[in-house]
């Protein structure tokens, strides 16, 4: 059985028959029974009960899956000494085995709970908010009676098999985790210069989420840069069966880009709707989307088994179509999150602009001072722990606004200034180096990816779509150094001479933290591997226009020692270096 279960969202669930009946019921008794032969666990006597067919090589054949589930229903309406006393079933008598049946009713329903879970609803789109929410609101009312239904359906099996295990009733998530709301546009004619099977795939229009949304996926780094080919791709992309496929069009930053995932990773689909904006259908049927990126491909699709993890093909129209495979190995969000930041940094290049891996903030002291830092480095280089740290100097800060978390572009505007655009509406984020708590504290919008484990990550929302691709001009622009220890209090450095400054951004020096492959002190152009490295000659030159630019234009350009990869200065380290950015702004 797949991991993933898609669930009907047009449908009411009433009644116990709607389990009973259900492929997904017979379907997770199949797998648990193959589990069980597998690991060879002393349960598998109590179903030599069921044995239809003892030489049978399939699991289905070999056991009476209908009279298993038959069982399951009698007992929930039931008690388990009135079904051995009554003369009209056949199951072997049942209340010898009592502890038996409990823990196969609870692996059962436990092994439900790790499936990643997702209602699809079919709908036709509306703009309307208000009808909008109508609809929405008949997903989750379907979600919470399909909870309800499960949740009661596995209790009075309990409790018809023995009073004394249920004291402490658990209300435990038991439905869908995420909801989607999916229509098919009505393109305007070839409007995505690809296959016919493009247009057939469900767009989805509207997310429900069930909080705490938690999945737990087959990997959790990211290794390697994408390779960029400069050949047209797209006409050789023709999916085989479009309604295995979901279409996800978002915002990134001021670009349109449209998303294409395999069922399998919905729940990386997942995380995409709380870390970027929703694009509506208005803009959908009508525009050609800036770029395209197809999540989980076979590997037909793939030239050289090494693009499996990740390649870039331009089209002859600069449109940028990204690629990665279906592998245990690339289920992990960071392959969805960086490919589209790729994708959009290509974009931004070819425009002039410069893309930059980076937060930027607008910070606002008690005292009415304020600035808008904006600080670069690569992942783990204690970015947004240094913003984080900020923000708990309430007695002297009154307010830290995250306008970009993780990627931006800049640009010169009309006045010859620099100015910001964000990417993304959220955040993903290292569990391990933020505030205790912090995450947790938006565990009703957040989703979290395996919680468990080391770079344990949360995606939460934390901006609107309209602030982030608002111009903000820049006053600091530091580079985010995370492995020179702190002598004499010098956390921070600037630099006037455009070469100087170039040569520390361009070097991009970081102390790995666990976040992908790499250990150790390592290097990136740009400390950006999304777009600069592929693009490094053209790079380079937009990257000396800008610094140039924001010298001219007194902005404060140099460094910010936050210390994060040295040992022993993970949580004090932001913190002091917090602590000497706040002192800067209050003495300007």
């Amino acid at each position: 059985m797949s991991r993933t279960v898609l669930i009907n969202g047009n449908v009411s669930y009433l009644s116990n028959a709607q389990i009973i009946h259900s492929n997904i019921l017979r379907n997770l008794i199949i797998e648990y029974l193959t589990d069980l032969e597998e690991r060879k666990e002393s349960l598998i006597t109590f179903f030599s009960n069921f044995l239809k067919n003892e030489d049978a090589v399939e699991v289905e054949d070999r056991y009476d899956i209908d009279q298993i589930i038959k069982m399951l229903f009698a007992l929930s309406a039931e008690k388990i000494d009135e079904i051995d006393a009554s003369p009209f079933y056949s199951f072997p008598k049942l209340s010898d085995k009592k502890d038996q049946i409990t823990k196969f009713v609870e692996s059962i329903y436990n092994l439900w709970r790790n499936k990643h879970r997702f209602m699809i609803q079919r709908n036709d789109f509306v703009a309307n908010g208000i009808k909008k929410i109508y609809k929405e609101m008949i997903l989750i009312k379907n979600n919470t009676d399909l909870k309800s239904l499960i949740t009661n359906f596995y209790r009075q099996i309990l409790i018809n098999i023995s009073d004394d295990r249920l004291k402490v009733l658990r209300q435990l998530p038991s439905a869908a985790q995420v909801a989607f709301s999916i229509d098919y546009p009505k393109f305007e004619e070839n409007i995505l210069n690809g296959a016919d099977s493009l247009y057939k795939v469900p767009f989805v229009w509207g997310v429900v989420f069930e909080p705490p949304v938690i999945f737990y996926t087959k990997s959790n780094k990211r290794k390697g840069i994408f390779k960029v080919i400069d050949s047209p791709i797209l006409e050789k992309i023709e999916l085989e069966n479009p309604n295995d496929w979901f279409a996800f069009p978002i915002h990134v930053g001021k670009n349109y880009l449209l998303v294409y995932v395999y069922k399998e990773y919905l729940a990386m689909a997942a995380g995409l709707t709380n870390l970027f904006e929703l694009t509506g259908f208005g803009v959908v049927q009508k525009k050609k989307p800036d770029g395209i990126y197809f999540f989980g491909l076979e590997d037909k699709f793939f030239e050289n088994p090494e693009y499996k993890s990740g390649v870039i093909y331009k089209e002859k129209d600069g449109t940028y179509i990204s690629l990665l495979g279906r592998d245990d190995e690339l289920d992990y969000f960071g392959y969805m999150k960086k490919m589209i930041l790729t994708n959009h940094n290509l974009k931004v290049i070819d425009e002039g602009n410069l893309p930059i891996h980076g937060a930027l903030a607008e910070i606002i002291l008690r005292n009415g001072k304020k600035a808008n830092v904006m600080l670069m480095g690569d992942s783990g280089a204690g970015k947004s722990e240094t913003l984080d740290a900020l923000n708990r100097l309430s007695k002297e800060v009154s307010e830290v606004n995250i306008l970009i978390d993780d990627m931006g572009s800049l640009e010169i505007d009309s006045n010859g200034n620099v100015v910001a655009f964000g990417t993304e509406t959220g955040a993903f984020v290292r569990l391990d180096d933020l505030q205790p708590g912090y995450a947790y504290s938006a565990i009703d919008r957040s989703i979290f990816m395996n919680p468990n484990e080391n770079n344990a990550r949360v995606i939460v929302p934390y901006s609107n779509y309209k602030e982030i691709i608002k111009p903000t001009k820049i006053d600091y622009f530091l580079y985010a150094n995370n492995y020179t220890k702190v002598e004499n209090d010098d956390y921070l450095t600037f630099y006037d001479n455009c070469k100087t400054a170039y040569e520390i951004f361009a070097k991009g020096a970081r102390m790995a933290k666990g976040t992908t492959a790499e250990v150790g002190l390592t290097y990136s152009y740009f400390a950006n591997p999304f777009g600069a490295v592929q693009r490094k000659e053209k790079h380079e030159i937009i990257a000396n226009k800008f610094l140039e630019q924001m010298i001219k234009t007194n902005v404060k350009v140099g460094e910010i020692k936050t210390q994060l990869g040295i040992q022993g200065f993970e949580e004090d380290g932001p913190i002091l270096a917090a602590k000497a950015l706040l002192k800067l702004i209050n003495e300007q």
